[in-house]
């Protein structure tokens, strides 16, 4: 039985989570450093910042996994 296998169902969504936080950070600082050269392919930009997008709501989706619900 691998690692993955023996995970419970939250350790993974954690795991998980780190990994997109990570690649939303990599992918904001790629997208400083191309708007900062100045001559930058708007093309390219637009897409990584809808990649960024995707991540951060991948991220949002498992944090609301991951939070438990209040009732007031």
């Amino acid at each position: 039985m691998s690692n993955a296998e023996e995970m419970k169902p939250e350790e993974v969504l954690r795991v998980e989570l780190e990994v997109f936080r990570r690649e939303h950070r990599d992918l904001d600082d790629a997208i400083t450093a191309l708007e900062q050269t100045g001559r930058a392919d708007q093309l390219q930009l637009r897409r990584l910042k809808k990649q960024k997008l995707a991540l951060k709501d991948k991220i949002a989706a498992i944090e609301d996994k991951l939070t438990p619900d209040i009732i007031a």
